[in-house]
């Protein structure tokens, strides 16, 4: 009878494999929770919060499912809470009797699996948030300037001054021990600025050169302090409330329209007003310790005393980052909706940016730049501009459509 040897490499593999199979479902389940958060602050903050006892347009939404019903009814109800209503559901007819607020359908923004992932964020309670003492990335490190370039140039112009005091001195003593020596009156000393013109005028044409080369670096700087004017790259001023829109846009996901809601529709994208960022804060106190002062701060513009709008409003005075000559128009409909731009064009990277600054010069040369290498969109929800497109391609063809060819760089277009 043969005897049937097993490799040992086998119950390795198997080992290794079952490794590999829990590795992968504690990453995929974490993973999952990590998106069900971020979904949870874009799609659901707003209105709920994830701590006991506090309401904000809805429930809390801590410990729901020890009281909802099991299977597929929750993603049922915040896929199309309206439809599960009329489908008779007795629990969802029940819940939507004592709240008379309409909860939006997110049918058409969210997948079954985005919704498993948003339940196991609200099963562990609200995740693993930040400690209290977190990093402030707004904190600044007071360091004293460093002046070095300045004093290494204020040690060589003393230095040369003393030395020129130096070698006059010097000259001066040699000079009249030559005239003693030899039986010759002696000179008197003259002052610097007779002996600085006496020395100008044997030097005349070395004096006409470094005249002309002192000019030519003038006229240099002041041309480039005179092209500066107004433009501000880098500009990043302190505001009033200390507004991270990298934890908001990048961190969370919220929409630049959500905050913006003029940017599709009007000239100005707009400053959002207190009553947008309490549609969040009215429950969101911060997972950092710096937050809460600052979340407080627009409590208290908003006049809201923990349950209610009682106090008096105070409003915040934002201060404005980007700016345009008051000649100079500019429509962030025309661009964004219809162009097709998005905000980092003329914004930078806002996603990553705690404090907002100034990226690009927004000169004029800038925009004619942009305008001679950014296509033209098709538009074809848009009768006009889907035959000026048109006319536009007939025009130039086999060549790219860009703003310019369009009128982009006229002056009209941009000026009063």
């Amino acid at each position: 009878m043969d005897t049937v040897c097993l490799s040992p490499r086998k119950p390795l593999r198997l080992i290794l494999s079952l490794l590999f199979l829990s590795l992968s479902f504690s990453f995929n389940n974490a993973s999952a929770q990590a998106d069900g958060k971020k979904l949870f602050k874009q799609k659901c903050a707003v209105c709920h919060s994830m701590k006991e006892g506090v309401k904000i347009t809805g429930p809390s939404l801590l410990g729901v499912f020890n009281r909802i019903p099991q299977g597929d009814w929750f993603v049922n109800w915040v896929l199309n809470n309206d439809k599960l209503i009329k489908s008779g559901d007795k629990y969802a007819v029940k819940i939507s009797s004592f709240d008379v607020s309409a909860m939006t359908v997110f049918e058409s923004e969210l997948s079954k699996e985005e919704v498993l992932a948003i339940g196991e964020f609200i099963k562990t309670g609200g995740g693993d948030e930040a400690p209290s003492d977190c990093e402030n990335p707004f904190a600044v490190t007071e360091e004293e300037e460093s002046n070095a370039t300045l004093y290494v140039l204020l040690g060589i112009i003393s230095f040369l001054v003393l030395l020129i005091a130096v070698l006059r001195t010097t000259k001066h003593s040699i000079r009249n021990t030559l005239n003693e020596r030899e039986g010759k009156p002696l000179n008197p000393e003259m002052g610097f600025w007779p002996e600085a013109k006496a020395w100008m005028g044997m030097h005349k044409r070395f004096v006409a050169l470094c005249v002309i080369f002192v000019l030519c670096i003038g006229s240099k700087a002041a041309w480039d302090g005179m092209m500066g004017i107004g433009v501000y790259t880098g500009y990043a001023p302190e505001q009033p409330i200390k507004f991270s829109h990298k934890i908001h846009a990048g961190d969370n996901g919220i929409n630049c329209q959500y905050c913006h809601s003029g940017v599709e529709r009007s000239k100005t994208a707009g400053i959002p007003t207190v009553n947008v960022c309490m549609n969040c804060h009215k429950g969101i106190e911060g997972s950092c310790g710096w937050m809460k002062p600052e979340i407080e701060k627009v409590r208290v513009a908003s006049g809201f005393d923990g349950s209610g709008y009682t106090k008096p409003e105070k409003p915040i005075e934002w201060v404005k980052v980007h700016n345009l000559p008051d000649f100079v128009f500019f429509s962030h409909q025309q661009h964004v909706k219809v162009g097709k731009q998005e905000c980092a064009t003329c914004h930078g990277d806002v996603q990553g940016m705690h404090v907002i600054e100034q990226k690009e010069p927004l000169t004029m040369s800038w925009c004619i730049d942009c305008h001679r290498k950014t296509e033209v969109p098709g538009m074809k929800d848009n009768p006009y501009y889907e035959q000026l497109h048109a006319k536009l391609a007939e025009k130039y063809k086999g060549q790219k459509i860009t703003v310019d060819k369009m009128g982009g760089i006229e002056c009209g277009k941009c000026h009063y």
